[in-house]
């Protein structure tokens, strides 16, 4: 070796960079709530989970960089039908190799892995909730602390003013967090407090507001600080209540609550009071994830109607949100009067709401209160929001005095269209829709979200976002290995833009080439429908997502043999209470295409001669609504261009569909492909086969 590549190569060797590995800790699980249902190893450190309430599962675990996630399903067949880890901006789809699943991780991330569909209160759900390496450096020496060692606790933690306490790494406390009329308390660490009390599980007593009856409960406090703990409900009773505190904080917080009958078991509620700050928290709740009230005293009319107290200056942010029934965040009541200001939340994943109505419909944001509520509701703000799974978008109904100054920047919806309408309705002005993307769209008009307005509310102002980050893609079929061009459509240079495939990899650039690895699809269903995303960003740190399905198949369905006479429309056929729909589809031009069906009655889909898609499981409405939730029955298929047969079979069920577009009044039926985002089918696409005259 010479001497002049000697000293290139120590000059390389000391001015190189130097890549600590990442630091992975996770704490032993203690046998009362230990189990082997899943089994995780997290770059080489092996571990089982902990069984959280009613399916679900959870991991908590510091890291401080990128890691490989393995997780053993304990049957073999867990992952047979699909794997769905959310939220979708981060892009994974794992490798599976019979029990085992394994993908890629940025960080500390916190995720909802369960088999598709799977989100409502029977699931089986495991949730991997990272976090930072904890630098606090609290041992159980350290001066001052009341501290929790790794291990079982059963007790209550009554907390007193001027308190620090300390839940360290694999502490499990079954009881509950009680801070009663005491300020200047800091709750830290990485242990977990588990709840199961002696609530009712048929009836709601949960929303009593007393110490040991909830995971952690609040009154008239001041200058609370909450870090790093985890929250578990197993009881029917609300999760985190606060009643008059003020100056509050939660950070890196998990709340995870599951009961059986799904219901009644919010993730945070304030009962008045606010100055709160929510951040980098994971909420999974059986009814709202976020409440607003002045108060709750009981169900009685003259209980329903005493004042309460200001709700105000509460921000939620950076934050993942996750309900089997009900809201995202809920203001107000029938009957309540109390009034609420300064409410902001920003950067969340919605990854779940709410299926159906209890009286009116499950949405993002539903602010409630016909007919009886008073007071008034004023400025709103919601930004950057990703919405996965979501039923509507909003529900403002309130007829006094009013609610003005909501705006929403900044909204996108990822993978799917409003199984219903957003309303509204009463004395409401003042609502902004700026950069609203429904279906791949900017809504520009009531119909693009869609939104209905009633009973005097004023129309919502439209505004077109920060950004026009549509895209198209190669048109024509798409098979696996493929080499395409997705580009957007209107480039800005002052933005980067970033693309996820759906297939766990990714791009940069306004314009790049794909090839899809097989036709599994993001979900490893079989499907081969791909969710794209295109995230697009500039140095302000402000951010546009979109979402776009594209179908990969190794051939093509080709059209059927229509008859020579076809009328407008399906032709719908009566039997008993049940409906068939039948007819033909015109697809315009070759290519991978998305069927969705929205009705809330059980249902088939068959396309051609592909098996015949079926609807989930029905999801009854509760709070005395009829009938079950609307969901979505999904076929994805390569089309030629050309008449393909459709065929709907439902059965009996409510009459009146929320959203119809059939030619009989029908349920819902969209399509999504290479020329159409996510819509409608038109009318003059859809064909039935005409009856002979001597036949009628």
């Amino acid at each position: 070796m010479t001497t002049r590549i000697a000293r290139a190569l120590l000059l390389l060797l000391f001015s190189a960079p130097a890549f600590a590995a990442t630091h992975v800790a996770i704490a032993p699980i203690p046998a009362e709530v230990r189990t082997d249902y899943f089994t995780i190893v997290i770059n080489g450190h092996t571990t089982p989970v902990v069984h959280a309430a009613s399916s679900y599962y959870l991991l908590n675990f510091d890291l401080d960089g990128p890691a490989t996630v393995s997780i053993r399903a304990a049957n073999s067949h867990y992952w047979d039908r699909g794997v769905e880890i959310q939220p979708m901006r981060y892009g994974i789809r794992p490798h599976r190799n019979g029990a085992v699943i394994t993908f890629r991780i940025p960080g500390p991330v916190k995720l909802s892995i369960a088999r598709p569909g799977d989100h409502f209160a029977d699931a089986q759900m495991l949730f991997l909730l990272g976090s930072p390496p904890d630098e606090s450096h609290i041992t159980a020496t350290t001066p001052g602390i009341r501290y929790y060692a790794p291990g079982v606790h059963r007790e209550e933690i009554d907390a007193q003013s001027g308190d620090r306490i300390y839940l360290a790494p694999g502490a499990v406390v079954f009881g509950s967090l009680n801070l009663w009329q005491v300020h200047d308390v800091r709750v830290q660490g990485r242990g977990m407090i588990i709840y199961d009390g002696p609530q009712d599980p048929v009836n709601d007593q949960g929303w009593m507001q007393k110490p040991a009856w909830h995971c952690i409960v609040m009154n008239r406090t001041r200058n609370v600080e909450i870090d790093g703990i985890t929250c578990i409900v197993r009881s029917r009773t609300w999760q985190i209540q606060m009643r008059d505190a003020r100056s509050t904080g939660f950070y890196n917080v998990n709340v995870i609550g599951g009961f059986p009958m799904d219901a009644n078991q919010d993730g945070m509620d304030w009962l008045g009071g606010g100055d709160t700050t929510v951040r980098d928290c994971f909420i999974r709740a059986s009814d709202d994830d976020f409440a607003m009230e002045g108060n709750w005293d009981g169900y009685t009319d003259a209980e329903m109607r005493i004042p309460g107290h200001d709700v105000t200056n509460i921000t939620v942010e950076d934050t993942v949100a996750s309900t089997s029934i009900s809201n995202t965040l809920r203001v107000a009541w029938p009957k309540k009067t109390f009034r609420s200001a300064h409410i902001v939340m920003r950067n969340l994943d919605v990854i779940h709401t709410g299926y159906g109505s209890c009286v009116v419909p499950f949405s993002f944001f539903e602010l409630w209160a016909v007919p009886d509520g008073q007071g008034d509701h004023t400025d709103f703000q919601f930004s950057n929001i990703r919405l996965e799974d979501f039923y509507s978008l909003l529900q403002i109904r309130y007829p006094n005095p009013a609610v003005q100054g909501v705006v929403f920047s900044n909204i996108s919806a990822l993978d799917g269209p409003a199984m219903v309408p957003s309303v509204l309705q009463g004395n409401v002005s003042g609502v902004v829709l700026d950069g609203v993307r429904v279906s791949g769209n900017i809504a520009s008009r009531d119909a693009d979200i869609p939104l209905d307005v009633e009973d005097g509310a004023a129309e919502p102002e439209y505004r077109p976002g920060l950004l026009d980050a549509s895209f198209d893609y190669t048109p024509g079929l798409i098979r696996p290995g493929q080499r395409i061009t997705l580009r957007v459509l209107v480039f800005n240079p002052t933005w980067h833009y970033h693309w996820l495939f759906g297939d766990g990899t990714t791009a940069d650039g306004p314009l790049v080439r794909h090839a899809f690895p097989d036709a599994h699809g993001t979900l490893l269903d079989g499907s081969g429908r791909f969710r794209v995303l295109l995230h697009a960003t500039r140095p302000s740190h402000d951010e546009v997502w979109v979402s776009r399905s594209l179908v990969v198949a190794a051939k093509p369905v080709v059209p059927g043999s229509a008859p020579a006479s076809l009328a407008p429309g399906f032709a719908m056929t009566p039997i008993g209470r049940a409906t068939d729909y039948d007819g033909w589809i015109r697809i315009p031009s070759d290519g991978g295409y998305t069927l969705s069906l929205l009705t809330s009655r059980r249902a088939s889909l068959t396309l051609d001669h592909l098996p015949p898609a079926h609807s989930p499981a029905l999801r009854v409405q509760v709070c005395g609504s009829m009938g079950d939730a609307v969901q979505p029955t999904q076929i994805s298929a390569a089309l030629l261009a050309g008449l393909h047969h459709v065929h709907l079979s439902l059965d009996p069920g409510v009459e009146n569909e929320p959203r119809s577009n059939l030619s009989s009044g029908g349920p819902l039926l969209l399509w999504e492909g290479p020329g159409s985002l996510q819509e409608p089918i038109p009318a003059a696409a859809l064909l039935h086969t005409e009856t002979p005259p001597a036949a009628q």
